[in-house]
């Protein structure tokens, strides 16, 4: 489904197939407004998520101002992966692109979970997580922490519009 560019929104841009299913789950939230997200189809590795985001999304993020961005990737265990990814942002666009992803790659996740069955309940359980703000998210697990300060910030900027909470 593609948004109204005109309205506050959330483009998601996967790394790879398993991200895209996880971002898939993840609009299967029941309170969430799936008009206001789009997830595009797998870049097919970092190198071309980057690629995607320079070439396709910045001039678009210029001339629509209610435009957020995920990037949706793996950080492969590479600690300085996150602050890489981020210095190809540029600085007035920082507050709108979003990088989050697993600490390895999501089937490591997907295994590392005894009562996750798929990708997409990753990310419906991630959604759900969002709006509850449980203690036992599953945002705290080992291979999922990386990304505390990010989906901090991301919840913040995007809850307003993506979630239907009234």
């Amino acid at each position: 489904m593609s948004c109204n560019k005109y309205r506050d929104h959330l483009i998601v841009l996967p790394e790879d197939d398993a991200n895209r299913q996880i971002a898939i789950g993840f609009t299967l939230c029941s309170v969430l407004n799936d008009r206001t997200i789009q997830i595009l189809p797998p870049s097919g590795g970092l190198r071309k998520v980057l690629n995607a985001f320079k070439n396709d999304h910045i001039q678009k993020m210029y001339d629509h101002a209610g435009r957020r961005l995920l990037l949706l990737i793996d950080f492969d265990n590479d600690k300085s992966r996150l602050e890489s990814v981020k210095s190809e942002i540029p600085s007035d666009l920082k507050n709108r692109v979003f990088i989050l992803g697993t600490q390895t790659e999501p089937e490591g996740l997907k295994k590392s979970v005894e009562h996750i069955h798929s990708f997409e309940d990753i990310g419906k359980e991630l959604a759900k997580d969002c709006v509850d703000k449980a203690a036992d998210s599953l945002w705290e697990h080992d291979l999922l922490k990386i990304n505390n300060k990010e989906q901090a910030r991301m919840v913040e900027f995007v809850k307003p519009f993506l979630f239907d909470l009234d």
